[in-house]
């Protein structure tokens, strides 16, 4: 699509009702939060109701998005795809009653773990709208548990693939469709018990819509969620022309997809005219072998989250936001793969289409945009092992870690990104629930990137295991192609994974591994550190001292970068 040029005034009509309008954007927002708390409360897996991967949204009929929960804003560009699915694939068959389920990466989803729900509104015969909730499963069958492999080569290694489907049909549970699910996932309880959180959150979207209809009459309803998505277009424009124009470039890079050692490059150009901005990712790399490929709808709305990150907070999250920007992905790359391109381990790469475009964006914007940090899922562990008396487990954890070096203060230590509002699983329920002890949980230090303002510290865990014969995979990177600093910062250090034996030895293994592991066996793996950001000369010496004293950095760590004797 050609750049497109806005004139310099940005139109500013007159609003019908502005009262109205805003009584009803604050009750979208809230109905689409219930909905997440739902999810949150009643979910039965660790990376659900603990780690937060879910989100819900609520659009009109004609698949609108007129508002997201605040949950992933990975995710805030992609659940309108599930929705425009189930339109296209069911085209005059959508009845009162009727649920739909997809987790088809290629026609509706972004991966197979991610399940999507969309449920169709209507107020008698009318359809009004949907209620959609997303959650990312812990397992979706598959050659390896957790259905994160990231060594698949084609999508039909990485688990159950539903195209959209009708899950309820007519106000009745399709018992098939259940079952098909329960016997093709090794911890069904878990699955099946995340999938019924997510009916209930499309409930809670349904019925609140229907409040509002009632309050305010269809026509009127809709004719003000019109008015919504009119006013954030506006509103986002009107912020993107307060933006420098011009072309802005960045590179990064993935190690490898853990076959192929070649190096996997990510080059955005990034154009701001007048009040719009083009994303156009020509020269990526082409998609590889690895299960590392990234969907469309993933890329586009990986891009969306990151500028939304520094325009104004209060603009609402709907698709007029989506107006002003357009998004270009050659096909056939490894940011919108062919089909059957392997994608369960898409997150990975989302993380490094993000650290790219925030390399561009940290030139429209030096004054807010932080050195590249390991805030965002870089690190998937998967295990799965079945007990002596049968019972399946599956662990499954996307760790976050630090942020890099911000413009005027440290990276942040231990703290969700940007993209995600992630939360890593406690210790305690981790040992409650899995046969894993978790022997450290905590800092390394002399792990931030040096600079006026530090990259935060690599954050680590040591897993022990307590069952024999179970599967190990790691998703991991920026082993080679570290966490960069800006504007003179030194990058973060690398990430590691090793696995010492129960008999002592001590095993290195490379980014992406898969291994079997035995009672006794200890999972060592750290993320990378953030990097810093300005020169390391112009570090204020009070604190160095108070890092020195807190064990952040050790003496011969201040004396390299510091200059302290």
């Amino acid at each position: 699509m050609p750049v497109q040029t806005a004139p310099n005034a940005v139109p500013q009509p007159e609003l019908r009702d502005p009262f109205a309008l805003e009584l009803v954007k604050n009750a979208l927002a809230a109905a689409a939060d219930e909905m997440a708390l739902t999810i949150a409360r009643t979910a039965r897996s660790f990376v659900v109701k603990e780690a937060l991967d879910f989100s819900t949204a609520l659009y009109l009929a004609d698949g609108e998005m007129i508002a997201q929960g605040t949950c992933l804003p990975f995710h805030l560009g992609a659940m309108p795809y599930a929705v425009a699915s189930v339109r296209r694939t069911y085209e005059g068959r959508i009845r009162p009653g009727d649920l739909f389920i997809t987790n088809d990466p290629y026609d509706g989803s972004t991966h197979l773990p991610d399940i999507v729900l969309v449920k169709p509104v209507f107020r008698g015969k009318e359809l009004i709208g949907f209620s959609s909730a997303l959650a990312h499963m812990t397992d979706i069958g598959g050659r390896i548990p957790g259905g994160n492999a990231s060594d698949s080569t084609e999508l039909y290694q990485e688990g159950l693939r539903i195209p959209p489907s009708r899950l309820w049909r007519q106000g009745e549970p399709d018992d098939a469709m259940f079952r098909l699910i329960e016997r093709n996932v090794r911890v069904p309880d878990k699955v099946l018990g995340d999938v019924r959180s997510l009916i209930a959150a499309c409930a809670i979207g349904e019925r609140e819509m229907l409040k509002l209809c009632e309050q305010y009459g269809i026509s009127d309803f809709v004719s003000l969620c019109r008015d919504l998505l009119d006013y954030t277009e506006r509103f986002t424009r009107a912020e993107i022309a307060k933006l420098p124009d011009g072309t802005y470039r960045f590179v990064d890079y993935i190690d490898s997809d853990g076959i192929d050692p070649t190096p996997i490059r990510f080059e955005v150009a990034i154009t701001v005219a007048g009040d719009a901005i083009v994303v156009d990712f020509e020269g990526t790399s082409p998609q590889v072998r690895g299960a590392i490929n990234c969907v469309y709808p993933f890329t586009r709305s990986t891009a969306l989250g990151c500028i939304r990150s520094i325009l104004d907070l209060a603009i609402p999250n709907n698709s007029g936001y989506f107006r002003p920007i357009t998004v270009k992905a050659p096909e056939g790359t490894i940011v919108n793969p062919r089909p059957p391109a392997a994608v369960a381990a898409r997150g990975l790469t989302g993380v490094r289409i993000g650290d790219t475009i925030f390399g561009a964006l940290a030139q429209i914007r030096p004054d807010m945009v932080p050195a590249c940090g390991a805030n965002a899922p870089e690190v998937g562990v998967s295990f799965g092992a079945t007990g002596p008396d049968g019972r399946p487990y599956v662990y499954l954890e996307f760790l976050v870690g630090s942020w890099g070096g911000g413009p005027d203060r440290d990276g942040m230590d231990a703290c969700t990104g940007t993209l995600v509002n992630y939360a890593n699983t406690p210790a305690e329920l981790i040992e409650a629930d899995l046969p894993i002890a978790v022997e450290r949980y905590g800092f390394a230090p002399d792990t931030g990137g040096a600079g006026q303002w530090r990259g935060g510290l690599a954050v680590e865990r040591h897993l022990r295991f307590k069952i024999d014969r179970g599967t190990l995979q790691i998703r991991s990177d920026r082993r080679k192609h570290l966490a960069y600093g800006l504007a003179g910062g030194g990058p973060g250090a690398p990430a590691a994974a090793t696995v010492v034996r129960a008999g002592g030895r001590e095993e290195d293994f490379p980014a992406k591994f898969l291994t079997t592991v035995n009672t006794g066996d200890i999972l060592k793996v750290r993320l990378s550190g953030g990097g810093g950001h300005g020169e390391p000369s112009a570090r204020d010496p009070r604190l160095v001292d108070e890092d020195l004293a807190e064990g952040k950095i050790t003496a011969s760590h201040a004396a390299r970068h510091y200059g302290r004797a």
